[in-house]
């Protein structure tokens, strides 16, 4: 065990002259031919594929599978996840996104099972931890930051930012130096892209401090690019080629060559700033140089390209058009390639939603019969009666008074239903409207204290004789009355607005400025739900076009119909804020505008949004996405109705996972 230990240490010694790399991939693979010990074979097929996974990632990859295959004989988990963690991340190098998101996923499942460190944890390159727990922590936490980078490539930014959190908090918890530091400086990334360079910048700095408290060299030629470019976009030359050729020489001795090719069309991008085209040109024929080595097609593309601008900047268009084809045919068979992968990698995430979706449809399917076949039972119990009446009486006038008053209390029974859809939403405007009415009856309490005050003063003014004071105190009490009549008939309006909305509709229209009306009820319905829910919290947006004035509509058909709609919008942006972390802000605007003979009002959330499938449907009658006993499935099917008989349009568009969006169209 000893000298299993030993050699493995000498493995990990850090190399810097192309000589010694050379020496250290042929010391390995002289000990994986002479050596029987599996687990030296295991970690020695790691070391290669490490060294290799950031320049020939076809070797990298197959050493890693090999490294696998051993983990799974020889039982070791932690080692069989890092496994899948370097096979993974070779894979995201190559753009396999769909493989890779599978590898991370294995792997980071490996990794949760407390037990997996149980075995041959200290053998691994990760045994700078002190205890299997750091060591599967530490699996986890690179796992996580690994698959922050695949989800930034596959342009999910939410979920990039939620791995990259949870990846940094592990860092924080293990004191982990490496985890640290790439965390760091893929925050400054985000803050640079973001236009935040001094940010950016700060985070980069940070990031190095870790990397050299860290026993790694991986990904710190990247680093000091990256610092170096912050540099050169404040024209801070000098200080940017030192750290662009720190960037070179790093990437040099850790053999990371995709690096190295980046870093070297990084400083010939300063040269060329600095007008010395010899250096320019020197540099990016050596970026490419390398990208060929290793088969880099994306790299190669981009070198091609800026050797273009450079034979275009020294008068050879020949050689200036040449290259332009070269890189631009290369790009676009890269983007074709890469848009099949990452339309792949954005489906895996949909599959497993697809599936309980269609659970859930069934369930909803069964329920469904069942209401049939209860409806089919009512009618057939209402059609043996009518036949039972008719073969009794044998009177059609008997059988016809039957029907027609079961017809009636049909009407009675639909009168009701939609009444209680109104009174639900009543119910919900209660809490928001003593919030409202409660501010102006406190001005009303208020100043009639004030005058209370003032009448006593008024009189002993008069005792006194003091004729201009009274003047004075008269002009305040009568000033102080206005603001009462002023609250009063404001908290007036209110109550009538109460009243008007739960009491059936006289169908007149009347002048109404939309505007009041819809910022009211937006108002209301924001204060309900905060009556109900505390903890609830939400953005409210508003763009109202103060040029459309007032227009003839049914003022409480249409308040129903923007008020059932924003009630729709603050339940499903409190739905996804329960599902989400902090980072979502729920958010929901009502705007309105003036479109020619037309006016519109629009209600958006930043929710969930609404399923494709299901989207045709939501405006039928008992039809809702809402859990059992929270929605009736009436409120957008009246709103459509009500809004139909105003002759006009309510439409949705939605974007599953990122909001929906009503619009309601009336005529002028």
């Amino acid at each position: 065990m000893k000298k299993i230990l030993y050699l493995l240490a000498l493995f990990t010694l850090p190399l810097f002259t192309s000589g010694q790399e050379s020496r250290y991939l042929d010391s390995l693979k002289q000990i994986l031919n002479t050596t029987s010990n599996d687990t030296i074979k295991m970690d020695i097929y790691r070391k290669m594929g490490f060294y290799l996974q950031n320049g020939h990632v076809g070797e990298a990859l197959d050493y890693h599978k090999k490294q696998l295959e051993f983990a799974k004989k020889l039982n070791m988990k932690l080692y069989e996840a890092d496994a899948y963690e370097q096979m993974a991340y070779v894979q995201l190098y190559n753009s396999d996104l769909s493989n890779a998101y599978n590898n991370y996923i294995k792997g980071l499942k490996i990794a949760e099972d407390p037990h997996s460190g149980d075995m041959g944890w200290g053998y691994s390159n990760f045994s700078y931890s002190k205890s299997p727990k750091d060591a599967r922590l530490s699996v986890i936490g690179m796992i996580n930051y690994e698959l922050s980078n695949l989800y930034q490539t596959s342009r999910m930014e939410e979920e990039q930012r939620r791995y990259l959190i949870k990846a940094k908090e592990i860092g924080e918890e293990l004191h982990n130096q490496k985890i640290l530091s790439l965390t760091n400086r893929d925050l400054g990334i985000i803050y640079n892209n973001n236009k935040q360079p001094d940010s950016a910048l700060a985070y980069y700095k940070e990031s190095l401090s870790h990397y050299k408290n860290s026993p790694y060299i991986t990904g710190l030629g990247n680093l000091y690019q990256l610092i170096g470019e912050q540099y050169a976009s404040k024209q801070q030359y000098d200080s940017s080629l030192i750290y662009l050729k720190k960037a070179i020489n790093t990437n040099i001795r850790a053999n990371e060559l995709i690096s190295l090719s980046l870093s070297d069309y990084s400083i010939a991008r300063v040269f060329q700033d600095l007008k010395q085209l010899d250096s320019t040109l020197q540099y990016t024929v050596k970026g490419v140089e390398v990208a060929k080595s290793i088969d880099n097609k994306q790299n190669l593309s981009t070198g091609y390209l800026q050797l273009s601008g450079i034979y275009k900047s020294l008068n050879k268009p020949e050689l200036a058009l040449k290259y332009s084809d070269e890189g631009r045919s290369i790009s676009d068979s890269l983007t074709n390639a890469y848009q099949n992968k990452l339309i792949q990698m954005q489906n895996l995430g949909f599959e497993e939603q697809l599936r309980l979706k269609k659970v859930a449809d069934d369930q909803m399917a069964s329920q469904n019969r069942l209401k049939m076949i209860g409806l089919i039972a009512v009618i057939a119990v209402i059609l043996f009666i009518a036949l039972f009446l008719y073969r009794i009486n044998r009177q059609k006038q008997k059988t016809n008074t039957v029907l027609e008053k079961m017809l009636t209390d049909l009407k009675a029974t639909q009168t009701q239903l939609i009444q209680s859809e109104k009174m639900a939403s009543l119910g919900e405007l209660t809490a928001g409207i003593a919030h409202e009415i409660q501010n102006p009856l406190n001005f009303v309490n208020n100043f009639s204290e004030v005058n209370k005050e003032l009448s006593d003063e008024i009189v002993e003014e008069a005792e006194k004789g003091n004729i201009v004071e009274i003047k004075i105190i008269a002009q305040d009490i009568k000033e102080n009355s206005e603001k009462i009549n002023h609250h009063g008939k404001r908290a007036d309006a209110i109550v009538k607005g109460m009243l008007q909305h739960s009491r059936a509709s006289a169908g007149i229209k009347e002048p109404t400025d939309i505007n009041v009306l819809t910022d009211e009820y937006f108002r209301l319905a924001y204060h309900g739900l905060r009556a109900k829910d505390k903890s609830f919290n939400a953005t409210m947006k508003t763009d109202f076009d103060k040029g459309i004035g007032k227009i003839d509509l049914i003022a409480q058909d249409i308040g129903r119909v923007v008020l059932n709609l924003i009630n729709n919008a603050f339940y499903t942006v409190n739905e996804k804020k329960k599902q989400v972390n902090n980072a979502y802000e729920p958010t929901v605007s009502v705007n309105t505008k003036k479109l020619n003979d037309k006016i519109e009002i629009s209600v958006a959330d930043n929710g969930n949004g609404i399923p494709q499938k299901v989207v045709d449907k939501i405006f039928q009658p008992f039809f809702t996405t809402k859990p059992s006993g929270q929605g009736t499935g009436l409120g957008l099917s009246l709103s459509y109705d009500i809004v139909k008989a105003h002759g006009g349009e309510l439409k949705v568009e939605t974007k599953e996972g990122e909001g929906t969006k009503f619009t309601i169209l009336l005529n002028l």
